[in-house]
């Protein structure tokens, strides 16, 4: 079989596809046949070097894959030969609260998806809805529990509250969908006006061009304030969050690294009339990934691509995606 792995890291170069033996299943594992996988920003950052959790070196990347059980181990309870299975983002944590022991990822510390064949415990794995595309249901495991854990199960979103979500990547759109799906108000910001018609088409209620106005935090409280704020970058934008916020709102903080800014810093004048709540999710369990996909297929929702590449070209996914310029989710399709 064929699978990527992460030869050298710092270099889209590193990226490198072997011949290897297609896995047998111990008594507890599967095997998956891998249809799509996509990409998310955590694995950009894992190849830079710069994500939290150290990678184990010559890893198989990619946490988000979807595809079909080809063999199954002779303990194996949850799953049949032919069942449609994606894997869990922290593959141990399966419900309750996150601590130390359940720290291993797929991608990261445990081999991910880019791969032909994948073999995962079977508790590493739930079944994806049924309507969903295989490229579709690849997108379900980082930025979908994270928007969804984000809005609905720490964020408790309720109907008529309103919503603000930052820029068009994969979870500020999953956040507008699932925040649409709880009934409540959405406003999105962008730097680019040739998203403002795909965010609306969306569910987006209000968008703002961040980049034609700076203070649009001003601009979201005029709008009554966000009770919600899906905050996806962190450093550059944070006070403009809490400018944005309601009095008593809350605030979920995703992403703090930035090359160009080391602190996370609010002024006091910001701080000081604000009584908003900062809160941290770090994606969520297998137990969260569940409840999502319940929802998912509840509601017939459709996860947003942007580009889909073949298997031969993942540096060129990689690359593409480093850009930036993307709208919802890239994928790449199964060997």
């Amino acid at each position: 079989m064929q699978a990527y792995h992460l030869e050298r890291f710092e270099t889209i170069d590193g990226i490198a596809l072997r011949e290897q033996n297609e896995p047998s299943p111990n008594p507890t594992q599967i095997v998956v046949r891998v249809r799509a996988t996509s990409l998310n920003r955590r694995d950009a950052m894992i190849l830079d070097k710069s994500y939290a959790l150290p990678a184990k070196p010559d890893i198989i990347p990619l946490s988000d894959g979807a595809g079909e059980v080809v063999a199954v181990g002779r303990d194996v309870t949850r799953f049949k030969i032919g069942d449609r299975v994606t894997g869990s983002y922290f593959a141990r944590w399966r419900d309750g609260r996150f601590s130390r022991d359940v720290v291993d990822q797929l991608g990261c510390t445990l081999d991910g998806m880019l791969t032909e064949y994948a073999l995962l415990d079977e508790q590493w794995a739930v079944h994806v809805p049924e309507h969903l595309s295989w490229e579709e249901a690849a997108t379900l495991t980082c930025a979908g529990v994270t928007a969804w854990n984000s809005v609905i199960e720490t964020g408790e979103a309720k109907p008529g509250q309103t919503v603000l979500t930052l820029g068009s990547g994969g979870v500020s759109i999953f956040a507008i969908q699932f925040a649409k799906l709880a009934g409540c108000r959405v406003v999105a910001t962008t730097s680019r006006d040739s998203k403002a018609a795909k965010l609306r088409e969306l569910g987006a209620d209000y968008v703002i061009n961040h980049s034609t106005n700076p203070r649009w935090g001003e601009e979201v409280r005029e709008l009554g304030g966000a009770d919600l704020v899906v905050e996806t970058v962190g450093l550059e934008t944070i006070e403009q969050s809490i400018v944005a916020a309601t009095l008593h709102g809350q605030i979920i903080l995703l992403i703090t690294k930035n090359p160009r800014k080391r602190a996370l810093e609010i002024s006091g004048d910001v701080y000081s009339r604000s009584l908003a709540t900062i809160r941290r999710v770090f994606v969520g369990s297998r137990a969260c990934l569940e409840s999502m996909n319940q929802a998912v297929a509840t509601n017939r929702l459709r996860p947003v691509i942007d580009r889909v590449f073949p298997f031969t070209q993942a540096r060129e996914a990689y690359q593409y995606f480093l850009q930036g310029d993307v709208f919802g989710k890239v994928v790449i399709l199964g060997a």
